[in-house]
């Protein structure tokens, strides 16, 4: 088993920043592709961003691209999101989750957060 636990969500005026971390234990940390997911009210859980395993690769969805930034430090087992120029689209509650495979879908995943909230608004 895996577990993970979110931290640093909060309310944040439009245009400004916040970081997301996720801690991990259980189960080796490098074994695993770690991502970023979130979920926004009355809407289905989207993929937000992707690293691999060992730091190098990073996927993003397009509408974070360029705002977004995913980062990994395995010594701490700790997976983060920095969020820069929020919009109050990304108002969501936001999950870290692991996966074996580096994918982009929801149910390839197989360990979950409880997630955080994000709030952007002003």
């Amino acid at each position: 088993q895996v577990q993970l636990v979110e931290s640093g969500g909060g309310l944040v005026q439009p245009g400004g920043s916040l970081r997301l971390s996720c801690a991990a234990s259980g189960r080796t940390f490098t074994n695993y592709n770690m991502a970023w997911f979130r979920q926004a009210p009355g809407k289905e859980r989207e993929f937000v961003a992707v690293i691999r395993w060992n730091g190098v690769i990073t996927s993003y969805a397009d509408s974070v691209k360029g705002r977004f930034t995913i980062s990994r430090e395995n010594a701490k087992n700790t997976v983060y999101l920095q969020m820069n120029s929020l919009k109050p689209e990304d108002t969501a509650v936001y999950y870290c989750a692991a996966a074996v495979r580096y994918k982009t879908v929801v149910n390839e995943y197989d360990y979950w957060g409880q997630g955080t909230q994000v709030t952007v608004s002003s």
